[in-house]
């Protein structure tokens, strides 16, 4: 029995890892799962949930001390926030990870060294900054031109520092933009991608507050949490020392979004989604990235969508309605 420990275990993506895990285990091990965050949704996946704050460094030393196997760092605030409030970036999307990694640090040291977790941590394809070649390439060198993305290439470095002692075998994922997210909109700069076509699926008005001409990277919630599993046991050798991937995703612009969004759904759901430009948005978004070239990835096994539109039938079959 594989134990496995869920940092950020009640928002989407800790969710969908959860009922993945609870389903399949890891590589077929059955696992006992821990979830950890300051608030779990009603209903939510998970029995054994600890509600608190990883900012508070007891809070991430206690949760160490349990030595699990393997420990997702799925915690943070999203890209708009972190934008927005400077201090408040740093302090839940760095430090933390810091702390953390000290505490687990200390457990390696007490078992004399027998101790060395996976850690798995969700970074973003926001530790890239322009200018951008048409395709990102596994050589392209990290340089954020947000917060966010700072603060999460930092903690990339942490992961590949504390790997390289052998305190912990760890490995960063950037993560593209999870997309269609169910629920309420949070935040982020880019939770328009998913309102665009889960507000109309819904009925709703949504707002599109940058050009349609704008091209991104994408990849669902079923393929975030088909991510996280595969890497949960992946042979870290075959990393040869690089930690930090870029996924598999799917680039597509806006217009071609929307464009899917009519071939399911027709041109009155369409119909729904009202232009309505926002300069801090649309700055943000453009320092992002727009299509990569994962070729480390997709060579150690890691999967997502072909197309937009089934990155669309994912939140149909799974989500549509979950509001």
């Amino acid at each position: 029995m594989t134990r496995v420990l869920i940092l950020g275990g009640g928002g989407m993506v800790g969710q969908k890892l959860a009922q993945k895990l609870e389903a399949e285990g890891l590589d077929g091990t059955p696992v006992t799962l821990t979830l950890h965050d300051i608030a779990f949704p009603d209903g939510g996946v998970g029995t054994d949930r600890r509600v608190g704050n990883l900012s508070v460094q007891a809070e991430g030393a206690a949760l160490a001390a349990e030595r699990f196997d393997v420990i997702y760092f799925l915690a943070s605030i999203v890209s708009g926030e972190a934008e927005t409030n400077f201090d408040l970036g740093w302090q839940v999307n760095m430090l933390p990870m810091w702390h953390f990694l000290e505490a687990l640090r200390a457990q390696h040291r007490a078992t004399g060294g027998a101790y060395v977790p996976r850690v798995v941590f969700t970074s973003s394809i926001a530790v890239f900054g322009g200018p951008y070649p048409d395709k990102i390439g596994d050589e392209f060198l990290t340089s954020p031109q947000t917060s966010y993305g700072a603060q999460k290439a930092a903690c990339e470095l942490m992961v590949q520092d504390f790997s390289r002692k052998g305190f912990i075998d760890g490995l960063s994922l950037r993560l593209p933009t999870i997309c269609v997210r169910p629920g309420k909109a949070n935040l982020a700069a880019s939770s328009f991608f998913s309102g665009i076509i889960r507000e109309p699926l819904n009925g709703q008005e949504a707002i599109l507050p940058v050009a349609d001409t704008v091209r991104h990277w994408h990849a669902s919630p079923r393929s975030a949490a088909g991510f996280l599993t595969h890497a949960g046991t992946l042979d870290t050798e075959r990393l040869e020392g690089r930690r930090a991937l870029n996924l598999p995703g799917l680039s597509c612009t806006v217009a071609e979004q929307i464009e899917a969004l009519r071939d399911v759904a027709g041109n009155n759901v369409v119909a729904l989604i009202k232009p309505e430009p926002n300069p801090a948005i649309a700055k943000i978004v453009d320092g992002w990235p727009r299509n990569f070239a994962p070729d480390r990835a997709t060579a150690l096994g890691f999967k997502a969508e072909a197309s937009f539109r089934d990155i669309i039938d994912v939140y149909i079959e799974e989500d549509l309605n979950d509001r």
